[in-house]
This record gives structure tokens, sequence and C-alpha cells, in this order.
């Protein structure tokens, strides 16, 4: 995604750097959450020109803007945790070196970096939020629990039982945070927080096996699990289980929303789309 959106509803794409100048002219905020990026590690892959350059640039172009136009508003540049790779020790605290190991985490390594410069050297009030995987109910497929609750809410609407669902790695555990309680904590950090970096995650890692597993008791249908070679990453990190202790001192945030409720949230959503979707189409024949 390359786009700002101003107070008047109109859109703006980052990678124009004279409109985001005047965007946040216009806006005059107190303050910004920058959240725009090219954002899918295997797409990465693929792109890893567009994915370097764009990322690098809109943040640039951004942080520039906010110099020029609004230098007094709070900046949360949201970053990921795949910026940290393959940990040195579990759980990961901001203080991990940075060891990128796809072409989107370097270029969310660099956009991360830019907004240090930025902060350091112009003096911006910019918190760098590091954000681990997060889940939620509108949430695009190409992420692993809301692909897992589209193809089980299909299967459960076509009604099946088991209902298959396909997955990557089978084992390899990601730290995921309801997407409400991620919200939650960029606003805590944009009007509590000093300047800095802050892991935004919940510390307790799951496995594609262990979704699968609590999305058949949330929903009690069966699932038949098939794994898709094809879908493993190159270069995976078998586990990443994050610390959030830096932005529960600063701001008192904790995550509130149990991972069961994610999920379950999720299907209902996706059922809500698929049911959706089928009367479009009956209007239309």
């Amino acid at each position: 995604m390359h786009e700002l959106s101003r107070s008047s509803g109109l859109r703006v794409d980052l990678l124009d750097t004279d409109a985001v100048r005047a965007a946040v002219r216009d806006a005059a905020p107190e303050a910004v959450y920058h959240l725009a990026a090219r954002a899918h590690v295997g797409e990465s892959w693929r792109e890893p020109e567009a994915y370097l350059h764009d990322n690098a640039a809109m943040t640039l172009h951004l942080l520039e803007a906010v110099r020029a136009e609004a230098p007094d508003c709070h900046v949360v540049v949201v970053g990921s945790s795949e910026l940290y790779g393959p940990p040195a020790s579990l759980p990961v605290d901001e203080a991990a070196p940075l060891r990128p190991q796809n072409p989107y985490a370097v270029s969310k390594a660099s956009a991360d970096l830019l907004a240090g410069f930025f902060g350091d050297a112009h003096g911006l009030r910019i918190v760098r939020a590091r954000a681990f995987n997060h889940a939620g109910p509108g949430q695009e497929p190409i992420y692993a629990i809301a692909s897992f609750a589209r193809q089980i809410a299909a299967g459960i609407e076509a009604g099946e039982d088991p209902v298959r669902i396909v997955t990557g790695n089978p084992d390899a555990r990601r730290d995921y945070t309801d997407v409400r309680d991620v919200v939650r904590a960029y606003r805590e950090l944009a009007e509590r927080a000093e300047p800095g970096v802050y892991n935004v995650c919940s510390g307790r890692p799951a496995s594609a096996a262990e979704l699968l597993a609590a999305l058949a008791r949330a929903t009690g249908v069966g699932v038949d699990h098939v794994v898709d070679p094809a879908l493993r990453r190159a270069n995976e990190v078998m586990e990443v289980r994050g610390s959030y202790e830096r932005l529960r001192a600063a701001t008192g945030w904790e995550p509130v929303i149990p991972l069961e409720r994610t999920l379950a949230d999720t299907v209902t959503w996706w059922r809500e789309q698929i049911r959706a979707g089928r009367a479009s189409e009956r209007v239309h024949e």
C-alpha cells in the first residue's frame, strides 16, 4: 500500500514527494501513524527491487514532509519483527541486532533506520514500533491466520466436516497479537511513549499446527491438514517470540484479547464475507 489518507478523505501516493508534503501541510497533524508499505515476504522474493525502493522511499518522503511541515507532531513508524531475523535468544527484545533474512525484512530495516536517523539528526518525536505478527477480522488472506480462517469458513459454509486446510511449514512458531490490541498499542505509543524503539507483541507464539487445532476447537469442526511444500519460505526462522516489557513500562499496555477470540472472530468475519458474496451473486443473476 502506497497511500496516505488525508483528513479530507483523499488518498495520496507516498511515492509522490510533492503530494506527500502538501498532504502533511494541509492536515497539520498532531500525530502521524506510518504503516504504508509493501508487506508480503513471499512477494518480496519475486520483486526485491520494488520492495527495497518503495518501502524506503515512502518512509523518507513522509519524514521529510513532517520535518518541513509538522516538526512538532508525534510520529509512529511501524516496522516489523522480520528485521530481527534469526533470534540469538528468546524472547527478542529491542536490543537484539538486526539480521534481516528476506527482501521485505531488509526494506523494513532500512525504513526503521531512516526513522531513527530523522529522530537523531532532526529532533523529530519518532517512535519506532516493531510489530510482530498480528491478525484479526478484515486481514487479507496472504497472511497465515487470515488464510486458515478463510479456508475453514468456506468449508463450514459448504457443509464440510472435516475441512481441508492447506498450510506451509506446520512447525514454525510466530508471536501473534490481535490487531485490535496492536492498534491500541500504536495509540498509546503516540500519546505516552518517549521517542525510541518498542516491540509490539504478545510473547505467546503458536505454530500453524497449533493454530489449526485451536480453530477446530473454536468452530467445532474437524480439520484435514495438508502441508504444501511450495508454501514453505526460504530461510525461514523456526520460532519468533518477542518481549513487550519496554512498551508496558512506557505506557502500561498489555495484550488483552486471547488468541482463541482472534481466531473465532476471524472465522465469523470470513463467513459473513462469503455469505455477502453469494447474496451479491444472486442479485446480479
